[in-house]
C-alpha cells in the first residue's frame, strides 16, 4: 500500500502521469494517466453543468462500465457527491430515489433510458454515456488537469441506498475521508500493491464494490477489470483475461461460482483472495478446495458504524474478535448478552441469552443518512451505534454473526436466529441455496420456514435433520418451500422480504411436517386453511404450488 492521502480527491490526482494500465473493460485500456484525466474533464464538465445552489449530487444510472469509476472519481475532485441509482428499481420507486437524493444530473446509458420514460423528474439533466452528444459535450474539457487542492475529507462523496427491505431505502453518507480511509486500511490488510489488478464483478452501485474493492485499489495505486454484470460463467475467463488478483462479492455470488462445472483447470489463474460477506463457511471452504483462493468473511455495516477484521486464529464459524466498544447487547434490557455456551458438538446452547444486537459504543465513523432523521435516531441511541444485526461472542472474545434484527424467530418462547438454522441446512446434499425465515404461528410467536434451491428428497431431507447434532429441538423447518432458483436483490443477496411476504402460499412446491411429527409431506390448500397452518397475511393468494383439496 502506498498512500496516507486523505481524501479521494488526492488519490486520484496522484494518478496523474502514471501512464501503467489502470483500468479494463471489454476490449478497452486506459491508463492511470488517461483514468486521471478522464476524471478531470468530467469534474470541470460538471462545474460548469451544476445549477448555482443546487445541492452537488450527481446521480449514476449505469452498469459497471469506465464511466461509472471516471464519475466517482470526478465528484471528488469536483467537491460533489455522487448517488448510485439501482437499476432493478421500477417505476415511482427509481423516481424517489432519484428526487429524494437530489440529484440534478443523472448519469446513465441508452440501455437504461427505457426506465426512466415517463418518470417526473423536474430540473434532471440526464447525460446518456454512449452517445455522441455526450463526447461533444466532454471535448472542450480535454485539457483539464486534476486539482485536488479544495478537496478536504469531510466532502461529502457516495450517497448509497442501503436496503429497503423494511419501507424505502435510505441513501447512507460517505465523506472522502471515511473512503479515502477504508481503502488505506483494506490495501494493508490485504497487502495489495500497484502491481494487483482488482476484478469489479459486483455493482458499482452498491457500497461493496466501491468500498472493498475499487477504493483499495485507488489506494495501492492498483488496476482495476470491470464485469458490466457478474457472471458466474465468464468469472474464471475474465480473472485469467486481466490478470486479475483481488475481487469482492456479496450474497449468493460464490454459490453461483460453485455452481459451474468443475474443470481441471480451475486453479490455473492469478486470483489470490476474495473479501466479501455472506459466503458462509461451507461454500467458503467449498471454493478454496476448487479455486485454491482463500475468502476472507468481513463484517461491515453498510453505514460504516461498526465493523470487524478477520484475524489468525479466528474459531471456524466466527467473523473475528470484538474490537473495543463492541459489545452484543439485549435490545430490551440494554445490558450485555452473557458468553455463548457450547455442546461437544458446536452446538449453542444459550442462543436464548447469547444472542442480542451487536452495538459500536465506541468511536463510530457513521456519517448518516440523507435528510431521514429518522433513521438516524434508529441508529444512535442510547450512546452507541446500533447496528440492527445479531450476534453472539465466546469466552475468548471472538464474534459469531447471527442474522438481522429482522431474521429472529421465536419459536416456542425460544429465540432463534436464522443464520445458525441456514448453516446446518447448507450441508444438506440437494442444497444449492438455503435461506430460513419466520412465517406466524397459528397461536403464537413464529414457526420455521425455509426455502431450498436445488434437489429436495423429503425422506433424505427428514434423516438428515435427524443426523445433525448441532440442531436443536426448535430448529428443524415446518415448513419446506423448494425452489430451482433462489430469489435474489439486485446485489445478489437472498430477497428475504419477498420470501416471507409470500410465505407458504406461493407458486412453488411447499412441504411441512405437521406437529408432531418427522416426515415432511405436501401441504395442501386443506392444510394451508386448516387450524395446525397459519392463515393471517393477505387473503388473496397464489395457490399454484399448493397440492389440490382433498375432496
Amino acid at each position: 500500500m502506498e498512500s496516507t492521502r486523505g481524501t479521494v480527491a488526492e488519490l486520484v490526482a496522484a494518478r496523474w502521469g502514471d501512464q501503467r494500465p489502470g483500468l479494463w473493460f471489454e476490449e478497452k485500456v486506459l491508463t492511470q494517466h488517461e483514468v486521471a484525466a478522464g476524471a478531470a474533464a468530467r469534474a470541470a464538465l460538471l462545474a460548469d453543468l451544476l445549477p448555482p445552489g443546487a445541492e452537488p449530487h450527481v446521480g449514476v444510472l449505469l452498469d459497471n462500465t469506465p464511466e461509472f469509476p471516471l464519475w466517482l472519481a470526478a465528484a471528488a475532485l469536483a467537491g460533489a457527491a455522487i448517488a448510485g441509482i439501482n437499476p432493478t428499481r421500477r417505476g415511482p420507486e427509481l423516481a424517489r430515489d432519484i428526487l429524494h437524493t437530489e440529484c440534478r444530473i443523472l448519469v446513465t446509458e441508452r440501455a437504461h433510458l427505457p426506465l426512466l420514460d415517463g418518470l417526473d423528474l423536474p430540473g434532471t439533466r440526464f447525460l446518456v454515456t454512449d452517445t455522441e452528444a455526450y463526447d461533444d459535450l466532454l471535448a472542450p474539457y480535454a485539457d483539464a488537469r486534476p486539482d485536488a487542492s479544495r478537496a478536504t475529507p469531510a466532502d461529502r462523496l457516495l450517497l448509497y441506498f442501503t436496503s429497503g427491505s423494511t419501507g424505502a431505502p435510505k441513501a447512507a453518507l460517505c465523506s472522502q475521508g471515511r473512503l479515502a480511509a477504508a481503502g488505506r486500511s483494506l490495501a494493508g490488510q490485504f497487502g495489495v500493491g500497484p502491481d494487483d489488478v482488482h476484478y469489479v464483478c459486483m455493482p458499482m452501485f452498491h457500497g461493496n464494490a466501491v468500498i472493498a474493492d475499487w477504493a483499495p485499489a485507488l489506494a495501492a495505486g492498483a488496476g482495476v477489470a470491470l464485469r458490466r454484470r457478474f457472471s458466474a460463467s465468464g468469472f474464471l475467463a475474465d480473472v485469467r483475461r486481466y490478470r486479475a488478483t483481488y475481487f469482492t462479492y456479496v450474497g449468493r455470488a460464490v454459490q453461483y461460482l460453485l455452481a459451474t462445472e468443475a474443470r481441471p483447470d480451475d486453479r490455473d489463474h492469478p486470483l489470490r483472495l476474495g473479501f466479501g460477506t455472506e459466503a458462509g463457511a461451507v461454500d467458503a471452504a467449498a471454493f478454496e478446495r476448487r479455486f485454491g483462493v482463500r475468502l476472507v468473511e468481513g463484517y461491515g455495516s453498510s453505514e460504516g458504524g461498526a465493523a470487524i477484521q478477520w484475524v489468525p486464529g479466528t474459531p471456524a464459524g466466527a467473523v473475528g474478535p470484538a474490537a473495543p466498544g463492541l459489545l452484543v447487547l439485549d435490545p430490551e434490557t440494554r445490558q450485555e448478552c452473557p458468553p455463548a455456551v457450547f455442546d461437544a458438538a458446536g452446538r449453542l446452547l444459550n442462543g436464548d441469552e447469547a444472542i442480542g444486537e451487536l452495538v459500536n459504543t465506541g468511536p463510530s465513523p457513521f456519517e448518516g443518512y440523507w435528510r431521514n432523521p429518522v433513521a438516524d435516531a434508529e441508529r444512535r441511541r442510547a450512546g452507541g451505534y446500533w447496528t440492527g444485526d445479531l450476534f453472539y461472542r465466546d469466552d475468548d472474545g471472538f464474534l459469531y454473526f447471527a442474522g438481522r434484527t429482522d431474521d429472529r424467530l421465536r419459536v416456542d418462547s425460544e429465540n432463534l436466529a436464522a443464520a445458525m438454522i441456514e448453516n446446518i441446512l447448507a450441508r444438506y446434499g440437494g442444497a444449492e441455496a438455503v435461506a430460513v425465515y419466520a412465517v406466524p404461528d397459528p397461536v403464537t410467536g413464529d414457526q420455521v420456514m425455509a426455502t431450498i434451491a436445488g434437489d429436495f428428497e423429503p425422506r433424505s431431507f427428514a434423516a438428515f435433520l435427524r443426523a445433525q447434532p448441532d440442531l436443536g429441538t426448535k430448529m428443524a423447518p415446518r415448513f419446506v418451500r423448494v425452489v430451482e432458483r433462489m430469489p435474489v436483490t439486485a446485489t445478489n443477496k437472498i430477497h428475504r422480504a419477498q420470501l416471507r411476504r409470500e410465505s407458504f402460499r406461493c407458486a412453488d412446491p411447499v412441504w411441512w411436517r405437521p406437529p408432531g411429527e418427522r416426515a415432511y409431506r405436501r401441504l395442501t390448500e386443506e392444510d394451508a386453511e386448516g387450524p395446525l397452518v397459519s392463515t393471517r397475511g393477505p387473503s388473496s393468494v397464489r395457490r399454484q404450488g399448493l397440492e389440490p383439496r382433498t375432496r
